[in-house]
């Protein structure tokens, strides 16, 4: 049983040092917090370039922008600003990185652990004895840690559980509606405003790694369909070069007819702009990535592509669920409030590794086997509501 901690801190940091739809998923952590603290003032700590998922949050008073990778010069310059200004840190990633910025910032810290493997092999063993001795001093510094669970435990869950130490019925985190909440929304451009008209549909294609990602061809069916409803297609993807590509090369495989329907905002917009525009469609279609977070936050009905990772751990939350786990860890199709999640099949789904040669560049043969079929029919189900 967790023990109890009656502390009251008047300044707290949080700390988020990893990608965009890490942050997003620390919001109800924040939101959670300030109904504990009601008083207390609030700054995060993350990545710079990498924050607009806070925009307009009303419960953060300061944003903090360090780089991912810092010279020794910027790392001083952190640890000066930083030294023993906060009551409590809350460190949302296992990184070491993140644990020295939340001992060198705070009296009192707690923190999620890394994670090891759960099976019962010798050389599972032995990972799980190198992590136990790689966390050992991390729980020393900690008054509270939380173990992650890639497949049992749901990453809001395990960030709000950040949090159950000061409760004296942890339960209590639980038994009410839980929400991710959505950056503050920017106006769209104009240029790409003037070319929207409803209904339309937001689709994105491109994953941050190579293997979440979902046949070229099976984009261009989907995308037929849904411009063959009438509705507009509105094409959405990172200012990174191959998700710019990948947009280009779906759009190649298209008849002239139907790329009228459809927009390319790739590069285009900010995360808040992309907010805004979500907010005003009546479904969104992504992969396994954080505007497929943002998506859901936005109450907007979202279809979720998974294929490696499992939704049990990162599925899109869906907005006012109440409980700790919103999903099944295999489900060919599950939806949940207006969160659907599709998987390919096969046992080994979801395996949790890097695509079937488990590196970034690997393709994945649960989403080569996730007919595009099986999609339209959740987007049918999804628009009739």
């Amino acid at each position: 049983m967790t023990a109890f901690s009656a502390l009251k801190p008047k300044k707290v940091l949080f700390i988020a040092t990893r990608q965009i739809g890490d942050v997003l998923v620390t919001t109800p952590l924040i939101s959670q917090a300030r109904e504990l603290w009601p008083d207390a003032e609030f700054h995060f700590l993350g990545y710079r370039g990498k924050l607009e998922m806070l925009k307009g949050n009303p419960d953060i008073a300061q944003i903090i922008e360090t780089s991912d990778r810092p010279k020794l010069k910027e790392y001083f310059s952190l640890f000066f600003k930083l030294f023993q200004r906060y009551d409590l840190a809350v460190l949302t990633q296992p990184s070491d990185r993140a644990y020295f910025y939340g001992l060198a910032a705070a009296h009192q810290r707690v923190g999620v652990l890394g994670g090891h493997p759960q099976g019962l092999t010798e050389q599972d063993k032995a990972k799980k004895s190198k992590s136990d001795k790689q966390n050992a001093w991390k729980k020393a510094i900690c008054l509270h840690t939380v173990d992650v669970d890639y497949f049992a435990q749901h990453v809001i869950t395990e960030k709000l559980r950040l949090l159950e130490i000061f409760y004296r019925k942890p339960l209590d985190l639980f038994n009410k509606p839980i929400s991710v909440s959505a950056p503050a929304g920017d106006p769209i451009t104009p240029s790409i405003a003037s070319q929207l008209h409803s209904p339309y549909v937001v689709v994105h294609p491109g994953p941050l790694t190579a293997y979440k990602r979902w046949p070229l061809a099976y984009w261009q069916t989907l995308l037929i369909w849904i411009t063959r409803q009438g509705w507009q297609v509105v094409l959405s993807a990172s200012p990174a070069k191959q998700d710019l590509q990948l947009n280009k090369d779906i759009l190649s495989l298209l008849d002239e007819e139907t790329r009228k329907h459809i927009i390319d905002t790739a590069g285009l917009l900010s995360i808040p702009q992309a907010g805004t525009l979500i907010r005003g469609a009546i479904a969104y279609v992504g992969v396994d990535t954080s505007i497929t977070h943002l998506a859901a936050a936005c109450n907007t009905p979202t279809i979720a592509l998974f294929g490696p990772t499992p939704p049990t751990n990162f599925g899109p939350w869906p907005n006012g669920f109440v409980g700790e786990q919103p999903y099944q860890l295999r489900a060919r199709s599950q939806t949940v409030g207006n969160v659907t999640i599709l998987q390919g099949p096969g046992e080994c789904v979801p395996c949790r590794k890097a695509g079937c040669e488990d590196r970034t560049s690997s393709k994945s043969e649960c989403l080569d086997q996730l007919d595009p079929n099986q999609v339209i029919d959740a987007l049918q189900g999804a628009t009739k509501k």
